[in-house]
């Protein structure tokens, strides 16, 4: 059974299972579409080139008639698990009679974390959903069932960036404008923080905020004049503090639940954009309430198409566990070539590429087919030598990014326990950790942590075998690693685009394929 599946609004995508294989996952927003982008026809053209065949079902995210979660539903519609949240109807796709299905946007972030789960088939799970509009846990039976648990809180995720959006003094915006970007630039403040007791303004503000329903589309920032951290600076030290306490309070709510009534001892899911908070996960895979922890590598919308896909494959077939790979996107494109009188080219080495980054270089990386889900997983990276603050400083410079952004490490698993303690391994760079070695500056973020992306042989052959070769020259499996993108953009995917932007941001440095690129004229 082929199974091709969409998913409309912000973080689209396209996805393909056949016969409980991912054939592949292409993101609207990568090969530089702007971040969070809807669908678009080159991202439908790349998914039909890719399959041999029409598809036996077609399968369609519910989602919503404009902006906001609760306006007019399409298809299935945003939220629900029980009655009317899925879909099955007979249809025609290019001529060829196909089954249409629909599962709401709940189920998919759901099934996205049940169906990529590692844990063994016909058990069951608890799973927590928290994204910007849902705040929930379920219970998932032997045969995939969901049962709705309890509604903890509306809006954690959209709760969790207002507060950025509540302090930044750029931001001027009233009702119903969120920026998406602005829990990331959170998550890496709140590791700034003083502990200190909570304040009474401190908590007259948490307790408001999480309190508000809807609060992207209710509240303004001009009917909160009355506390005084509206436009304090995202950058002050009393932010910071605040910012710290305030996601310590969203946490606290879902673990109180989780400790009282989550008592079977089953695994935790975890689904949703609060997935991608590094500590929360770290909270959770240490709390003891559970006997383990997954959380897929695309638990935001981007991963949805896939749940969407899952979701109709346990419809169908009874099974919601697929094969799958992180590497699922489109492979890189060759379009121009390197002009030799500006570039030397040859044969990739991975003993020269180590020394080369060890002397100082930072490169651009492009290898095989892009990650799915928001972070640069060693197929579509910038990488750098981790031991100065310097260069810190200089990949947030190219990546044109506050300062104040932590860069994270690639180390092989192996080794992991050397540099860091805490949620290793951690393939899709989704805990933190905490840093053994004094040593690596660059990857070290103020409060001693790292979000560390650990590699096998097995999983990425070639960044295994540049790391192998950087610990034989340094010492260290240890690279800098960070997203291969501009700005406001998804992953670099051609290498036209990856020339403009070496030379926009002084990359000293390529590897595409097997090949190992640099400059002639060394940059200023």
């Amino acid at each position: 059974m082929l199974i091709l599946s969409f998913k409309e609004g912000h973080d689209s995508a396209v996805t393909a299972i056949d016969d409980g294989r991912l054939l592949f996952s292409l993101e609207a927003e990568k090969d530089s579409f702007p971040r969070y982008d809807s669908l678009t026809a080159e991202v439908l053209l790349a998914a039909a080139e890719r399959l041999d065949r029409l598809p036996d079902v077609v399968a369609v995210g519910g989602w919503v008639k404009g902006t906001y979660s609760e306006e007019p539903p399409s298809r299935t519609g945003y939220f629900g698990v029980g009655e009317g949240s899925v879909s099955d109807q007979a249809g025609r796709f290019f001529g060829k009679d196909v089954r249409v299905f629909s599962s709401t946007h709940e189920r998919s972030h759901i099934m996205t974390a049940y169906g990529l789960s590692p844990f063994p088939a016909g058990q069951p799970y608890y799973c927590l959903v928290w994204e910007g509009n849902i705040g929930s846990f379920y219970r998932i039976d032997e045969s995939g069932g969901v049962t709705h648990l309890r509604h903890v809180m509306s809006d954690p995720g959209n709760k969790y960036a207002y507060l950025f959006a509540l302090a930044d003094r750029k931001f001027t915006a009233n009702k119903g404008v969120l920026r998406l970007q602005d829990a990331g630039k959170q998550m890496a403040l709140t590791g700034f923080a003083r502990r200190t007791e909570t304040t009474a303004e401190e908590r007259e503000l948490i307790d408001f905020l999480l309190a508000q329903e809807r609060i992207i589309t209710t509240l303004g920032k001009n009917e909160m004049d009355w506390t005084p951290f509206r436009n304090i600076g995202v950058e002050s030290q009393e932010y910071k503090d605040l910012a710290a306490k305030f996601s310590d309070a969203i946490f606290d709510r879902f673990h109180a639940y989780a400790a009282e009534h989550l008592t079977e001892g089953l695994p935790l899911l975890i689904s949703g954009g609060c997935g991608l908070n590094c500590e929360w996960n770290r909270r959770w895979s240490e709390c003891g309430l559970f006997p383990q922890v997954f959380v897929p590598p695309c638990p935001n919308d981007s991963g949805s198409s896939l749940g969407t896909a899952i979701d109709a494959q346990l419809h169908y077939t009874g099974m919601a566990t697929v094969e799958w790979d992180v590497y699922a996107g489109d492979e890189f494109v060759e379009d121009t070539a390197f002009d030799p009188e500006r570039y030397e080219t040859r044969p990739l080495d991975y003993g020269e590429v180590a020394r080369f980054i060890a002397d100082g270089g930072i490169i651009g990386w492009a290898r095989g087919r892009w990650e799915m889900g928001p972070r640069a997983l060693g197929n579509r990276s910038i990488l750098a030598a981790p031991f100065s603050a310097e260069t810190t400083a200089r990949l947030n410079k190219i990546k044109q990014r506050e300062g104040y952004r932590p860069i994270a490490p690639l180390c092989l698993e192996e080794d992991a326990g050397q540099w860091f303690e805490g949620s290793v391994p951690d393939p899709y760079m989704l805990y933190f950790s905490t840093v053994r070695s004094q040593a690596l500056k660059a990857v070290t973020h103020v409060d001693g942590t790292a979000r560390a992306q650990t590699v096998t042989r097995k999983q990425n052959p070639a960044v295994a075998s540049l790391l192998t070769a950087f610990r034989d020259l340094t010492g260290f499996s240890v690279l800098c690693n960070t997203s291969l993108n501009f700005s406001g953009r998804g992953f670099i995917n051609r290498t036209s685009d990856l020339i403009r932007y070496g030379e926009q941001h002084d990359l000293d440095g390529y590897v595409v394929g097997d090949t190992f690129v640099t400059r002639r004229v060394p940059r200023p």
